[in-house]
This record gives structure tokens, C-alpha cells and sequence, in this order.
């Protein structure tokens, strides 16, 4: 017996702490969603079958004439996903139960609905993709829009149906792609925003822009949001791995620093070549990363194209560009979150203009700049980059 009361009273202690906290928002979003889902409760997140575990972050928390807001971050994660598949959800409600549910019926109806019609391949669309030389065939699984906020005064339309035409300009060789639309309105100011993998596509949310200024003028808040799932029917044939970008990526910002002259880099680029085993990854990483930092730092706005030169430069034909996206290039995306996490070590400026310096763009810029333009009014395509190697492909 006295066992028994030895753990209650660690019971009562454990729930007394948490009441001292407050409400505790993760945990009681990861039961109600799990009662939906059915899977298992394991470790603070929620293990379903075929390697899928979701996860719950809790965000800002405020409270005004008696309503509750809380953010919440679900994320699905996948051995088959490159990255984490992200679902920001700001939930409201009289109580903390509400919001929960709230926030719960929003992941459930949206997000989570076309990863389930992709595990169980139900009524897939066929999403053709060719880009320089390569096809590949997808399935699309995509839910029914989300609404929130004011009554909405037209019939629900899907989100995807606008920007179906360059859809396909954005998938690549990846075997898993998806693609999270969201807008957003509330007197003069106003979201419209399309993000393929988590990162964001300027271009791609432009026919989007005239659907959301039809939106009627009020101080109310209104959105809108819609995910879509994209599977490669082939498997996925890269030569290389998310993991051997990134720890490449770090091998060339580790030296990159430290480069004051040409001949330093000449054998920082022998040095990558041989750290890597590929070539072709190696010359990207060389290329993207000056060109990443100076987007990243310089504050001017650049759009979603990469163009790839090939031909002779000296000949008479010069240079061909072939333009495609940069979410069809896996590598670069791989390479600006390593950049995105060595810039939140706050490196000195002295590094980081290092880099910068050696890129093409902050060249271009400082000529615009001399001619009176300032970065954060100018807009650049996108990057421009050519590969020795003759036999090279866009992985």
C-alpha cells in the first residue's frame, strides 16, 4: 500500500506542476489529434504507420476579452520527406479545450487529409513534369480549402486551380514534393504566399494576387489555406544524399572564411572536390553559396528561377540559358538552410562579407547601387551558373 501512495503523491506533484504552468496546450493537442488518428502516443509526438511521427509546437499565447489565441506548429515528419512537412495553425476560443479542438480540426481537415490520400493512393491527379531532358509522372493529393475568419460570401475554390499550369515548373526529381498556399486579409493588408517544400515561391503565388483583391474590404480577418501532397511514381535515383550537401556545405563555409587570395581558393576548390567525391555537387556548392549569403544579407528581392549557362561563351553563339526553378535543384534549397543556421551563430560580419564578396550578385548590386539603387528596390530573376562538366544533370 504504501507504494501505491508513494506514486499517487509523485502523480499529484507531477499534475501540480503542470497546473502551475498553465494549460498544457502540446499535450492536450497531441491527445485530442491522436483520438482522431488512432495512432500511438510515444515520447511527446504521435507515431502512425509507414515511418510518420507529428509533432506539436506551441507558439504565442494572448488573451483579449475573454478569448483565448494560441500558435500552434504541427510537424509531420517521414524518412521519405527531405524535410519535415510544417503546418502553422493560429487557433481561438473561449477555453483552452476550444482552442485545442480548434486547432486539431484545422491540422486534421487540412494537412493531414492528403497525406492520408497519398498513403492510400485514393484519387490521385497525374501531374506531368519535363524539365531540361527529364520527365517524371506525379500523383496529386490535394484537401479541400480551409476558411477562417469572417463569413466568406462565395463558394469554396481550389486553391490549386490557380497556379496549376506552373506547377509543374516547380517539381523535380525529388520523391516527395508538397505545396501549402495561403492567404490572408484584413483591412489594407493582405498575404498571398505559396510555398513548395517549406520554402518560399514568389512567382509561384502571383495568380493568386487578383483572387485575394477580390476579396471585400473589411477590418475582420479572413484566410484561406490549402496543402497539396506530389508523389514521384519513379524512385528516386540521386546520386547523392540531403546529408552529404549539408556536410559539404559546412566543409566550404568552414574554409570559405578563411580564403584572402586566389591561389588560397584555387586549393579551397580541390580540397571540396576531394571532400565531396562529386564534382558536380561540389562546383553548386561553390556557386551557390557566395550567391545564397548575398540574398540572404543584402536585402534585395530575387525570384524563383535558376538558369543553367551551357555552350561556348567565346564562340559566336555564346551562352545558352536554360531556365528552370530552383525547387527542381535539390541541392540549393539543402545549402541555404545550412547558410540560414550558421547565420543564426551570429558569425562576425567579417566572415560573412568574405563570402558575400565573391558573389555575382553583390558585384552587380554595388554597380546599381554607384548608379543610385538601393538593394532593397531591386529585383533580380534569379541565378545564373554553369558546370564544367559536359555530362552534368540537375538532381
Amino acid at each position: 500500500m504504501a507504494l501505491f501512495k508513494k506514486k499517487n503523491k509523485e502523480n499529484e506533484e507531477a499534475a501540480a506542476a503542470v497546473a502551475e504552468q498553465g494549460f498544457d496546450y502540446q499535450a492536450a493537442a497531441l491527445e485530442a489529434l491522436n483520438a482522431k488518428l488512432n495512432g500511438t502516443l510515444y515520447d511527446g509526438c504521435i507515431i502512425m504507420p509507414r515511418g510518420i511521427t507529428i509533432d506539436v509546437k506551441i507558439g504565442k499565447k494572448e488573451e483579449r476579452e475573454n478569448i483565448k489565441s494560441v500558435q500552434f506548429m504541427f510537424l509531420v515528419s517521414s524518412d521519405s520527406f527531405d524535410e519535415p512537412i510544417i503546418d502553422p495553425v493560429d487557433a481561438h476560443g473561449p477555453t483552452d479545450q476550444e482552442v485545442v479542438n480548434m486547432a486539431v480540426e484545422i491540422f486534421f481537415g487540412g494537412l493531414w487529409h492528403p497525406i492520408d490520400q497519398s498513403l492510400f493512393k485514393k484519387n490521385p491527379v497525374h501531374v506531368p513534369v519535363t524539365f531540361l531532358g527529364q520527365h517524371f509522372d506525379f500523383d496529386m493529393y490535394a484537401h479541400s480549402i480551409v476558411r477562417i475568419g469572417v463569413e466568406h460570401n462565395n463558394d469554396p475554390k481550389m486553391l490549386m486551380a490557380y497556379i496549376a499550369n506552373d506547377i509543374p515548373k516547380y517539381l523535380g526529381s525529388k520523391k516527395y514534393y508538397w505545396i501549402r498556399i495561403f492567404l490572408a486579409k484584413q483591412g489594407d493588408r493582405q498575404i498571398v504566399e505559396a510555398r513548395v517544400n517549406g520554402s518560399v515561391c514568389y512567382e509561384l503565388a502571383k495568380p493568386l494576387t487578383e483572387y485575394v483583391n477580390s476579396w471585400e474590404k473589411s477590418d475582420a480577418f479572413r484566410c484561406e489555406k490549402q496543402f497539396a501532397i506530389f508523389v514521384n511514381r519513379a524512385d528516386d535515383e540521386c546520386p547523392f544524399k540531403k546529408e552529404q550537401v549539408v556536410d559539404g556545405a559546412k566543409f566550404a563555409l568552414e574554409k570559405m572564411v578563411k580564403i584572402s587570395n586566389p591561389e588560397e581558393y584555387q586549393a579551397f576548390c580541390k580540397e571540396l572536390d576531394d571532400f565531396t567525391g562529386n564534382k558536380d555537387m561540389a562546383t553548386e556548392l561553390r556557386i551557390f553559396i557566395p550567391e545564397i549569403f548575398a540574398k540572404l544579407t543584402l536585402g534585395y528581392e530575387e525570384g524563383d528561377s535558376l538558369f543553367l549557362l551551357t555552350g561556348d561563351p567565346n564562340s559566336e553563339e555564346g551562352d545558352n540559358r536554360l531556365e528552370f526553378r530552383k525547387t527542381q535543384l535539390r541541392s540549393y534549397f539543402y545549402i541555404q538552410q545550412t547558410i540560414l543556421e550558421y547565420l543564426n551563430t551570429r558569425p562576425p560580419q567579417e566572415d560573412v562579407q568574405r563570402i558575400v564578396f565573391n558573389s555575382v550578385a553583390f558585384r552587380e548590386l554595388r554597380k546599381a547601387k554607384e548608379a543610385g539603387h538601393e538593394p532593397k528596390d531591386l529585383y533580380v530573376p534569379g541565378t545564373a551558373y554553369r558546370i564544367g562538366n559536359p555530362d552534368y544533370k540537375v538532381w
